[in-house]
């Protein structure tokens, strides 16, 4: 009784509550001494009175707290020897109808019956906790002002009808199960006889730290979950609250319980835990990939600080080998650097190749291209603040993993801006590749080239992902680690969601629509003083004076 609103008595009653409930007014006092013969039943009717009032339903008198009959008693200014009380049956029957005359409530325990039990049967639909639903009878029983039946009539009704609705929605799941299905979901509660357990613990396995290894084998238990059945088909219909609320009971209950149930109650309750596992796995491998990917870019950053320190040596013989480059190209020319022409083009073959030899030499003196490509990003990096380079040196460990949140999650946009969507798409496309460069081309359409759309990276992003000696190509490193970066920002922003989780779900599946918001504009409207339609909001926001220029609402001139 104490996890409902079934009102009762307070083991100690507050000075203030005394004062603020159970003092009766001059009305009230001036009434019960017309109706009343007797000091003693006039203490007896005030009492039932406030104690009424408080309830909703009579109280034996010997149960109503000390506290409160002394302050009726002073109220009344009556003696302290004078104890409530009536001589009869009769009298007490006289007094409860005066009470329910004064304050307005009905004894009819059928009709009471009726409404509390129709309450309970259709919130039995929604909700399962037996508080809940005998707070909706008490809720439908007060606005409908029925006197309120005992607190056991209400349990024993609330029992009743949900087990009923329980068995219903049970049969219907099992219906919605085919046979293999079924008996897959029964053999999750076989023990193994060499590990000594059964595959329903492996059901409540959470998610560790977010390591490489531990992505990898969250992934792996998410796709067996999902093998295991399409478990938002066969509850379908079913509220998610009564879902939890089984899912909790299966996960509270052993396998020796389990296996004493009926057969359609066992199923589904295995199937609601299997179906909030699906979900809870889904929300920690997203939040392990988003994990996964801050930690990337928190050791690609470390660089930057080591590159500060060494950055001013690495400048000194880059410049020096770009000297060294000049050098050697203005020997092959066979010209001073007084004489060479600024853009001179009119330079033979034979001369290219010769330069073309020495700049390669030089470069390999310096330690060959691909150091010294390493080191210039590295130093660009530094002097505009941008660790992103780095990123796909740490990338590389766990692109296997990240690859892997792929296969199992099914991300969808939430917003108008589709870009990143469909960068992930191409991703996907070319994950086999491995070559250094990507082709933006994604395909054809109208005769026209579609080419991929880098809209929504940052400049620093895109300085590294376009080669300018390619155009049409991307860096396919580098976009990878882009990729995987933007994503894991979406799906913490809410503009990524992913199917079928909780945490990371569309947030615009859980607004009104239209047609839901339809009914309640006008209620809106009324509360917020907004006028009911856009032609009287147009009206009203114009002004007055319409749309010449006149005030507005607020009295901003021209304000439309």
């Amino acid at each position: 009784m104490e996890r409902t609103a079934y009102p009762q008595f307070k083991r100690v009653v507050s000075a203030r509550e005394l004062r603020e409930t159970f003092t009766p007014t001059i009305d009230e006092i001036r009434w019960a001494r017309e109706k009343t013969r007797s000091e003693q039943h006039l203490l007896a009717l005030v009492v039932l009175l406030k104690a009424v009032a408080r309830l909703g339903h009579f109280p034996v008198l010997f149960e109503v707290p000390i506290a409160i009959v002394e302050h009726v008693r002073i109220a009344l200014e009556l003696k302290p020897d004078i104890e409530p009380g009536h001589d009869s049956d009769r009298t007490l029957r006289f007094h409860k109808s005066l009470v329910r005359e004064r304050l307005g409530i009905t004894s009819d325990p059928e009709r009471a019956r009726a409404v509390a039990e129709a309450a309970i049967r259709e919130a039995a639909r929604t909700k399962d906790n037996p508080p809940d639903l005998i707070n909706v009878a008490l809720e439908e029983l007060v606005r409908a002002r029925l006197e309120l039946p005992g607190y056991t009539t209400l349990d024993e009704m609330v029992g009743t009808i949900r087990t009923q609705v329980n068995t219903a929605v049970f049969a219907g799941i099992a219906a919605r199960m085919s046979g293999p299905a079924a008996d897959e979901v029964d053999a999750l509660l076989k023990v193994d006889p060499i590990r000594r357990r059964s595959q329903f613990d492996q059901v409540k396995t959470v998610a560790g730290a977010p390591t490489v290894g531990n992505v990898k084998d969250h992934v792996k238990h998410l796709a067996w979950l999902d093998a295991l059945g399409p478990t938002e088909e066969w509850l379908e219909g079913v509220p998610p609250a009564k879902v939890a609320h089984f899912a909790g009971e299966a996960s509270q209950t052993d396998v020796a319980d389990l296996g004493k149930y009926g057969t359609a109650r066992r199923q589904a309750l295995i199937v609601c835990l299997v179906h909030t596992a699906r979900v809870r796995t889904r929300d920690e491998v997203a939040a392990m990939f988003c994990k996964r990917i801050a930690a990337i870019h928190k050791r690609a950053k470390e660089p930057l600080e080591s590159i500060r320190e060494a950055s001013r040596a690495e400048s000194e013989r880059l410049l020096d080998t770009f000297g060294e480059v000049l050098a050697v190209v203005r020997e092959a020319l066979g010209v001073s650097a007084e004489d060479q022409v600024v853009g001179e083009t009119n330079v033979p073959d034979s001369v290219c190749v010769q330069t073309g030899r020495m700049v390669l030499g030089a470069l390999a003196q310096a330690g060959g291209v691909t150091a010294l490509t390493s080191t210039h990003e590295e130093v660009s990096a530094h002097h505009g603040n941008n660790y992103l380079p780095f990123v796909e040196k740490y990338y590389r460990g766990s692109r296997a993993a990240l690859f892997q949140v792929l296969d199992v999650l099914d991300f969808q946009p939430t917003s108008s801006d589709h870009s990143l969507f469909k960068a992930l798409e191409f991703l996907r496309a070319n994950r086999s590749r491995s070559g250094e460069h990507l082709s933006t081309k994604v395909g054809e359409k109208h005769g026209k080239d579609i080419h991929l759309d880098l809209s929504f990276t940052s400049e620093n992003w895109r300085k590294i992902l376009l080669d300018g000696r390619r155009p049409g190509r991307i860096v396919r490193r580098h976009f990878e680690a882009c990729v995987f970066s933007y994503l894991a920002s979406e799906l913490r922003s809410g503009d990524m969601a992913v199917v079928g989780s909780e945490s990371y779900a569309n947030f615009t599946d859980q607004l009104l629509s239209p047609a839901e918001c339809e009914p309640l504009m006008a209620e809106y409207c009324r509360e917020a003083g907004l006028p009911p339609d856009a032609a009287s909001a147009t009206a009203e926001l114009r002004g007055p004076t319409g749309a010449d220029g006149g005030e507005g609402r607020r009295g901003v001139p021209g304000q439309r």
